[in-house]
C-alpha cells in the first residue's frame, strides 16, 4: 500500500495534533470566567452599598461614632492608596508619610482659620505644600534604594515633625485648636473617588507602565531609555500630594491637632494597610484600610487585651497571605479570573472534543519520541508536515 513507505519526519503531524489535542481537552478543565450577568450583580451590590451610605448620611441616620469610624476609613484609605503608589507601584521602600499628611493637615487649617480661604482650596493647597516638600527631598533621597531610602524617609518624616514641634505658628507641642468644621462625610467620599481615579488612570497609562518597569528591574528600565529617577519623583510627589489633602481632611473633622498624631506610629499604621492589602494592588488598600479602621473599634470590648487581639489577628493574615490579601491583583481581576472546575471526570480527554479524529472522545496518541519519529536529538519539528501518499 501507499501509506505503508511514508517518510518517517512525516510522524511529527500526529505528534504536533496529539498535543494541540491534548492542550484543548485540558483546557476544558478551567472554567470560563464569570458571565456579565454575575459582575453585574457584584458591581450592583456594591453601587447600592455605596448608594444606602449616601442616603443615610444625608438623612442622619448615623451617629457621630460610627460617621466618625466611617469618615476616618475614607481618610485612611487615600494614605494607603498613595503610599501604595510610591512603595507597591514604583516599587520603593517609604515609610515618611505621615510627615506629609501633618503639613497638608497644618496647612490647611492655618488658611481655613486665618487667611479665610475655602475648604476645597485649602484642601488643594495642602496637598501642594505636602507635594512641594516631596520634590524636594525626593530628588536627593530616591537615588537610594532598600533600608537606606528607608530610613532616610523615616528621618525626613522625624524632621518634619519636629520642626512643626518648634514652629510658633502651628501651636507648638500644645497643638493647633479652633479649626473649622468642614470635613463631612460627602467631601471624604468626593475626596476618596478623585484619589483611585486618578491613581488607577494613571498606573493604565504609559508613564504607569514606565513605573511598573521601574519596579520589575530599575537597571533594565534604564537601559531601554525609561527615566528611572523622573518617574521615582513623580510617584513619591503625587503620593505626597493625596497624603497633604487626607491630612488636611483630617484635621478639620478633629478639629485639634498636634505633632505627636503625626508621629512615627502614624507612618507605621499607613505601611501596615499597604502590606496587608497588597503591595501594587489599589483595591487590597482599600479592603485593608476599611478592615484596619473598624477592627480596633470592633475590639474594644476586650479592653487590655485589645492591641494583642489586633497584632494577633495581624500576624496570621500575613502567615495565610504572605503577599497581602490581593498580592497585587485587583478586585475586578478576581471577578474576571478563570478558576479550576471541580466537576468530575473532567480532564484531559474527558467529554467530546477534538482527538486523533472526528467526533473522538477519549485521548489521542502517545506522541512520538525524537527516535521514533526519526527526528535527530535536539532538534525540534518546524511544524506540522502533511502526509502525502
Amino acid at each position: 500500500m501507499e501509506g505503508e513507505n511514508l517518510p518517517p519526519a512525516s510522524s511529527s503531524g500526529v505528534s504536533s495534533a496529539s498535543t494541540a489535542s491534548s492542550a484543548v481537552n485540558a483546557s476544558r478543565n478551567i472554567r470560563p470566567r464569570l458571565t456579565p450577568g454575575w459582575r453585574f450583580g457584584v458591581y450592583f451590590i456594591a453601587f447600592a452599598g455605596l448608594l444606602w451610605l449616601n442616603v443615610w448620611a444625608y438623612l442622619g441616620r448615623f451617629d457621630y461614632y460610627v460617621l466618625g469610624i466611617i469618615m476616618m476609613m475614607g481618610i485612611n484609605t487615600i494614605l494607603a492608596t498613595s503610599l501604595n503608589l510610591i512603595n507597591g507601584f514604583a516599587g520603593q521602600f517609604a515609610i515618611g508619610h505621615a510627615g506629609f499628611m501633618a503639613i497638608g493637615a497644618y496647612t490647611a487649617a492655618l488658611l481655613t482659620m486665618h487667611a479665610r480661604v475655602s475648604f476645597a482650596l485649602a484642601l488643594v493647597l495642602g496637598g501642594l505644600a505636602a507635594g512641594a516638600v516631596g520634590l524636594f527631598i525626593g530628588i536627593p533621597t530616591l537615588r537610594l534604594r532598600g533600608d537606606y531610602l528607608a530610613i532616610a524617609t523615616l528621618g525626613l518624616g522625624e524632621i518634619i515633625r519636629v520642626i512643626i514641634v518648634n514652629l510658633p505658628i502651628t501651636g507648638g507641642a500644645f497643638g493647633l485648636s479652633g479649626i473649622l468644621p468642614y470635613t463631612t462625610f460627602f467631601w471624604v467620599e468626593g475626596a476618596v473617588i478623585l484619589t483611585l481615579v486618578v491613581l488607577s488612570n494613571f498606573i493604565r497609562s504609559s508613564h504607569g507602565r514606565a513605573l511598573l518597569a521601574v519596579r520589575e528591574d530599575e537597571f533594565a528600565a534604564e537601559a531601554v531609555g525609561v527615566p528611572t529617577t523622573y518617574y521615582k519623583v513623580l510617584a513619591f510627589v503625587m503620593g505626597s500630594f493625596f497624603a497633604g489633602v487626607a491630612g488636611g481632611l483630617f484635621a478639620h473633622y478633629l478639629l485639634f491637632i498636634d505633632p505627636s498624631q503625626f508621629g512615627i506610629i502614624r507612618s507605621i499604621d499607613i505601611l501596615i494597610m499597604v502590606v496587608l492589602g497588597g503591595l501594587g494592588s489599589l483595591s487590597g488598600s482599600v479592603v485593608a484600610a476599611i478592615v484596619l479602621t473598624a477592627l480596633p473599634e470592633y475590639l474594644r470590648g476586650f479592653a487590655e487585651y485589645r492591641m494583642v487581639a489586633y497584632s494577633a489577628l495581624l500576624i496570621l493574615i500575613m502567615l495565610v497571605r504572605p503577599a497581602g490579601l490581593f498580592g497585587r491583583v485587583e478586585i475586578w481581576e478576581l471577578l474576571n479570573r478563570g478558576r479550576p472546575c471541580s466537576r468530575p471526570g473532567a480532564g484531559p480527554g474527558a467529554g467530546p472534543g477534538p482527538g486523533p479524529g472526528p467526533g473522538s472522545t477519549g485521548p489521542g496518541p502517545e506522541p512520538r519520541t525524537k527516535a521514533e519519529s526519526g527526528m535527530k536529538p535536539g532538534l525540534e519539528p518546524a511544524g506540522r508536515q502533511e502526509v502525502t501518499g
